[in-house]
């Protein structure tokens, strides 16, 4: 049900339809725009809005799909239904063009796998061409539209005639003209012409009695007059009567041919309707492009869960002059069924709840709606709205008693499955007693179990959303500071009708403004001023939330660091000690085995001395060369008397970028990589760190290289998160990139976002024709980090730029 009567206009819709009908080719689809209703069958709706996303593809990506000759045959077919009628050469080329784009549409579906368009598939199913049919009217109308002379052998018999007549005919007059010209009664540039069927000569008029004929007309003038000579008379007579006879052989073949036709009336006809329905998807389609409409989610219950959704005319009128529309989020569910939205006028509360309106009309009609993907649309019974008013003279109507009446009709239809939309509740009559009434009403919408959005003014109700489960206040968000607003919806907070600011900034005297404050009283006044300072704070809090949220994912990808630094550390030193057990376990069993091997030697000699002492001169030298402990770097630095002395006194000068230093009472040396203030990032081996200055002595190159040893190991290749965090950018640019290309720079982009702790990245491939846009999403639903993609807010690109959240 649909409430008022006016329902389309009121919401824009009646314009819509004239902007479908533009968009059809032919009236066969401008008929089914007429037809457009409103409809609570899910089964129905899903299929409608399921055909045009498909037939959405097409315009887009399939230039093939035939987009002329969508004619209307419909009174041809009318005509041949009526026994003895015949279709003339014209309407047979119309029907003949009508049959060849059906086949056409017919062969490029069935080209397709069926998976590709299911649900035009499903459409072109039932529809069939007879093969017979289009080759006898193929064999009889040319390309031209007129009747072959092969259409029978009396017709080409005839026609032969007729063209031997004619040579001869001309023949004869080209004499007669030579003999006038020569005579002077014509002038040379002059060439035989028709008049009334019949082949004559133009003579100048002061000559017109020296030749014998017939005179058939004459020039505006007067001064030429045409002449059928006598000699050609027969001949002319003959051609005409050959003429006759032509008509009425061509007249016999369209009358069979017409009669041929009525038994494929049936078929026709539904290929007649098939077309139409074509070229009405195909205009709903095109029109979906224009607005940049998709299809969301569709469920069969009541529900509203839209993002980013826009004004499909205002989007248009906004498109003509270079702006943006403001997308509209909105949520209502069981859980907040009804939206209570306030806030300051002109602040785009009204355009808000027609954008609501239109889009569940457009939706529930068969129309994709401006949406971006994860929206979820839900199915009404019944849309009720109370916009403008509709007061009448002749009803005796006043404005705020036409709302009354409209709130009479809300009351008593509204159920479960109804969306009711009221803008400017309670307005009308005197304030108190309006919204104490509207405060009744509302309360028996919300028994009802309705879902609605309303707009006012009036604190009581923004109170009552506020205590009443099932309600949600909402708030057109405005600029406090600049007093402007910003067309933003923001659900979850009364909003403030900033009247006192709005006085002073158009100019009325402060203390006509403080007068008004005092006799609205404390309470309202604070209220209004909390509100404002609220919407302040909010933003203020917003930036400072995005500060902190930076601040730790920094803190989180240093945290990341450092326990990957601890982690190698640990892996090292357990790696070592393992290698270390691993060379003692084999120098003990070596050892083992000599002094086996030496208690062997001797029992065999029978303990003589100079064996004896032979052998165990053996094992001490195994012992000095094999057990020999090995000298460490910092073993070389306390021993001083190996080195220079003048090496381990701290070298003078500055400490810079690239100078060699050494922490204070320790013996770690390492080399100078950037300095920042009190601060010095040095690398020791492999590592990084960052040291205050005051804790280190610059030392010379030779201590250094003699700490690190001459052929020092290749440096481990590491990744520098530091480095990465300050070059790496959250917006990837790959407008105008080649697809393989893109690819690959999407998968570096993806991977250093994820290993830096990105939560939200952004990607700008541009809008063009969607192949890039649906490449990148395809590619990243691959990774299973990525929890949701959606486009851009419509002021920062839209569809062409794809924000993707990372788990």
């Amino acid at each position: 049900m649909l409430y008022p009567d006016s329902f389309e206009q009121k919401l824009g819709f009646d314009k819509i339809r004239d902007l479908l009908r533009q968009a059809c080719i032919s009236p066969l689809g401008q008929s089914y725009v007429d037809k457009i209703r409103f409809s609570d069958n899910f089964q129905l709706i899903d299929k409608m809005l399921r055909q045009v996303a498909e037939f959405k593809t097409i315009v887009q990506y399939e230039p093939e799909f035939p987009s002329s000759n969508y004619l209307d045959i419909r009174p041809q077919l009318a005509k041949v239904r009526i026994e003895g009628m015949m279709l003339t050469e014209e309407e047979f080329f119309d029907l003949k063009l009508t049959l060849r784009t059906i086949q056409l549409c017919l062969r490029f579906l069935a080209g397709k796998e069926k998976e590709v368009y299911p649900y035009l598939n499903e459409l072109a199913d039932a529809i069939t061409v007879d093969k017979k049919l289009t080759e006898a009217i193929e064999r009889v109308i040319d390309d031209r539209g007129h009747v072959r002379d092969n259409a029978s052998p009396e017709l080409a018999t005839i026609r032969r005639r007729i063209i031997s007549e004619q040579a001869g005919l001309r023949k004869k007059l080209d004499g007669i003209m030579r003999s006038a010209r020569q005579q002077g009664w014509m002038p040379d540039d002059i060439s035989m012409t028709i008049r009334n069927g019949r082949v004559v000569i133009p003579i100048s008029a002061e000559h017109k009695r020296r030749l014998k004929g017939f005179i058939h007309d004459e020039s505006a003038t007067g001064q030429t007059v045409f002449i059928e000579p006598a000699e050609v008379f027969d001949a002319n007579n003959e051609i005409r009567e050959m003429e006759y006879e032509e008509r009425r052989e061509v007249a016999r073949i369209l009358r069979e041919l017409t009669a041929l036709l009525r038994p494929y009336l049936p078929e026709l006809q539904r290929a007649t309707t098939f077309l139409g329905l074509i070229d009405f998807i195909r205009a709903k389609a095109k029109f979906a492009l224009q607005i940049d409409a998709g299809m969301p989610k569709l469920v069969n219950q009541p529900l509203v869960d839209w993002l980013q959704a826009r004004h499909p005319l205002l989007h248009l009128s906004f498109q003509k002059q270079g702006k943006k529309v403001v997308p509209l989020n909105l949520l209502l569910d069981s859980g907040q069924r009804i939206l209570i939205i306030s806030g300051p006028n002109a602040g785009g509360k009204s355009v808000a709840l027609k954008t609501i309106g239109l889009l569940q009309y457009m939706i529930q009609s068969g129309l994709l709606i401006p949406v971006i993907e994860g929206s979820t649309a839900g199915i009404f019974q019944n849309l009720f709205i109370d916009i403008g008013d509709e007061q009448s003279l002749e009803n005796d109507l006043s404005t705020y008693s036409s709302h009354l009446t409209s709130m009479k009709a809300f009351v008593t239809f509204a159920n479960r499955k109804t969306l009711f939309l009221i803008d400017e509740f309670g307005t009308g009559t005197e304030p108190g007693l309006g919204g104490a009434i509207a405060e009744a009403i509302l309360e028996e919408l919300t028994k009802s179990g309705a879902y609605g959005v309303v707009n006012t003014h009036y604190t009581n109700l923004k109170l009552f959303a506020d205590k009443t489960t099932g309600l949600v206040n909402g708030a057109m968000r405005f600029d406090g500071e600049h007093l402007e607003p910003l067309y933003e919806l923001e659900i979850g907070r009364p909003g403030s009708s900033f009247a006192f600011e709005i006085a002073s900034k158009i100019g009325l005297p402060k203390p006509l403004i403080d007068r008004a404050k005092e006799k609205l009283g404390s309470q309202q006044v604070n209220l209004e001023k909390l509100l404002k300072e609220l919407d302040i704070e909010k933003r203020v809090f917003a930036e400072k939330n995005m500060e902190v949220g930076i601040n730790q994912r920094k803190l989180a990808q240093q945290l990341a660091e450092t326990n990957a630094l601890k982690t190698r550390l640990d892996n090292d030193q357990k790696r070592l000690l393992n290698e270390a057990k691993q060379k003692a376990k084999a120098l003990v069993a070596e050892a083992n085995q000599r002094i086996e091997n030496t208690i062997r030697e001797i029992k065999e000699n029978k303990a003589e001395r100079d064996m004896t002492r032979l052998v165990r001169q053996e094992l001490e030298q195994f012992d000095k060369k094999e057990l020999k402990p090995e000298t460490l770097v910092e073993d070389v630095r306390k021993k001083p008397e190996k080195v220079e002395p003048e090496e381990f006194l701290p070298e003078s000068g500055a400490i810079a970028v690239g100078s060699f230093v050494q922490i204070k009472g320790q013996s770690t040396i390492g080399e100078v990589l950037a300095l920042r203030g009190k601060d010095v990032e040095i690398r020791i081996g492999d590592l990084k760190s960052t040291i205050k200055l005051n804790r280190l002595e610059k030392v010379s190159r030779k201590v250094y290289r003699e700490a690190v040893g001459e052929t020092a190991r290749p440096k481990m290749q590491g990744i520098d998160l530091n480095e990465k965090m300050m070059n790496f950018s959250f917006n990837l640019d790959i407008r105008g990139q080649r697809g393989e290309e893109a690819m690959v720079e999407l998968d570096n982009f993806i991977n250093n976002g994820l290993m830096l702790g990105y939560a939200e990245l952004r990607i700008v491939h541009g809008k063009g024709d969607g192949i890039l846009r649906t490449l990148v999403r395809n590619h990243l639903r691959t990774f299973p980090q990525v929890t949701s993609m959606q486009d851009e807010h419509a002021d920062r690109g839209g569809a062409g730029v794809t924000v993707v959240k990372m788990k």
